[in-house]
């Protein structure tokens, strides 16, 4: 049996491929998907070697090359370039040693499943044993390749209910999963502290006890996620016990829970969902059955796990440009990596991210700081807060003093930027629930100051810039299926809010908002 050094080395053996033509295979990728990086033989020679010539350590990669790497594999750059498991078929099949993140969901598992301690772990090393990548990465590419609206049928038609929020307008006519009410749709409420009352609160600390199918779903997303070099870490995560939020502000109750918990529960009813689409079954939804089975469930969210994330539609003023044209706001939209956990390959607005705290879980439940942070980590280049790296040894690592030079700017002076929730719901899919944000950068000198160097990190596969004046555009871009439908329902609150505020610099499509 072929022996390999790396994960890297077995991927590129399985394509059939030398080393000098995966060099020329990265190259025409890289051209064809705007990929900044760039692999020569003798580099691919050290990593495939997982050394340096003399023997010495590889040392960190060159972040535009490992977004390159990882982008084509499905896999991270650490897993790539670790040991394949010894005695897996045709070495397919990464160990668990390659992914310590996931240490924390075997000691959960074990516990919510009532197994003896270590047998989480043991099921996912001996499905990874038997693991088929090529079958995995096919599911996935299946699941994305369903469409934002069939989604939001299938969900409709399992509620029973039509009043999920939508628009209809001059050729437009589209409906999200996300359930709204009136009172939390149209808002333009500054995120400062009189408007952001949420409160945190002490949970019962309970674990949920998992049934045997449940449980074996649970292995299953993890030998998924360890076969397809899906980051995964146990942080804490805000978890929603009460909600009331209008024009007033946004107030209620959270308590912090763990990502694991949500992941391996609430987090697995959007991939049954999507299997359940693309078999053309109605009755594929036993997770749903069990863990949200119907509205009541839904609004319920302090009977459930109800976790959540914050997502904001960034408009940037640009001066007036020769080639470009008026004065106008750039507005930014993602597509999804393969890495992240749910929402993968769609399009969505930037940030997008899990409301959950740092280091002050009191202080981090504002809506605004969660913002703030994801704006750092997402755009302007700050991996020292990304949570899925681990604990932050920084005390404060949102103090002032560790801003980014973009963000410091915009702090500087009043006026720079506005930071407004739009809207709030609940997302059918999953239950989650879903702080919609606006973020409006006033001062257009900041385009020419900072523009150049945002930048995504490795949540996003790509980004696209769309003009705020550009009507026609944007009116095709809200009709994309490949959109999450969450995304979706943050861009067009975001649009709605910038059309009553952008005066001269937009000219966006008008529409009637629907189910609420």
């Amino acid at each position: 049996m072929r022996t390999f050094r790396t994960v890297l080395e077995q991927r590129i053996w399985e394509r059939r491929l030398t080393l000098e033509e995966f060099v020329e295979e990265a190259e025409l990728y890289a051209r064809e998907h705007r990929e900044p990086g760039t692999l020569g033989l003798r580099h691919l020679q050290r990593l495939v070697a997982g050394r340096r010539s003399a023997d010495e350590p590889l040392g960190q990669v060159k972040a535009s090359t490992a977004r390159l790497l990882e982008s084509m594999f499905g896999s991270t750059v650490e897993v790539l370039l670790s040991p394949p498991m010894e005695g897996s078929p045709g070495g397919s099949s990464v160990g668990i040693s390659a992914h310590p993140g996931l240490a924390g969901a075997f000691e959960w598992l074990d516990g919510a499943a009532g197994w003896l301690s270590g047998s989480a772990a043991a099921k996912v090393s001996a499905g990874l044993k038997v693991a088929d990548v090529g079958m995995f990465q096919g599911q996935r590419a299946r699941r994305s390749r369903i469409s934002r609206q069939q989604i939001a049928d299938a969900v409709r038609r399992y509620y029973r209910v039509n009043d999920t929020f939508g628009v209809r307008g001059l050729g437009l006519d589209v409906q999200t999963s996300v359930f709204t009410r009136s009172e939390w749709s149209g808002l333009g409420l500054p995120l400062d502290a009189g408007n952001e009352r949420l409160a945190l609160v002490q949970g019962d600390g309970a674990a949920p006890v998992l049934s045997a199918g449940c449980a074996e779903a649970a292995v299953q997303r993890l030998v998924m996620a360890a076969a397809l070099g899906v980051r995964f870490a146990n942080l804490p995560l805000y978890r929603l016990a009460e909600i009331d939020v209008s024009a007033r502000g946004i107030g209620g109750a959270v308590d912090v829970g763990s990502f694991v918990e949500y992941a391996l529960t609430m987090d697995l009813l959007e991939a049954e969902l999507a299997d359940a689409v693309v078999s053309g079954s109605k009755a594929l939804n036993p997770l749903r059955d069990r863990y949200l089975p119907d509205m009541d469930a839904v609004v319920d969210v302090a009977g459930r796990v109800c976790a959540g994330g914050v997502l904001s539609l960034v408009a940037i003023a640009r001066p007036a440009d020769p080639f470009r044209g008026a004065a106008d706001y750039a507005l930014i939209v993602q597509t999804r990596s393969d890495q992240v956990v749910n929402a993968a390959g769609k399009l969505a607005v930037i940030p997008k991210g899990f409301h959950q705290p740092l280091t002050d879980p009191r202080a981090d439940v504002r809506i605004g700081a969660t913002l703030r942070r994801e704006l750092e980590e997402e755009l302007f280049g700050r991996d020292d807060v990304d949570v899925t790296a681990g604990a932050s040894r920084a005390a404060s690592p949102m103090h002032p003093g560790r801003w980014s030079a973009p963000m410091r700017w915009l702090e500087d002076e009043p006026g720079r930027m506005r930071m407004e929730c739009t809207g709030f719901g609940l997302n059918l899919v999953s239950g989650n629930y879903e702080f919609a944000t606006l973020v409006v950068v006033e001062d257009e000198e900041f385009w020419p100051r900072f523009g150049g160097q945002l930048e995504a990190n490795w949540e996003a596969s790509g980004l696209t810039l769309y003009s705020s004046l550009d009507g026609e555009l944007i009116t095709d871009l809200v009709q994309q299926e490949a959109w999450s439908n969450e995304g979706l329902f943050a861009l067009l609150q975001g649009l709605r809010r910038l059309r009553e505020i952008g005066g001269s610099r937009v000219s966006l499509p008008s529409f009637e908002v629907s189910g609420l």
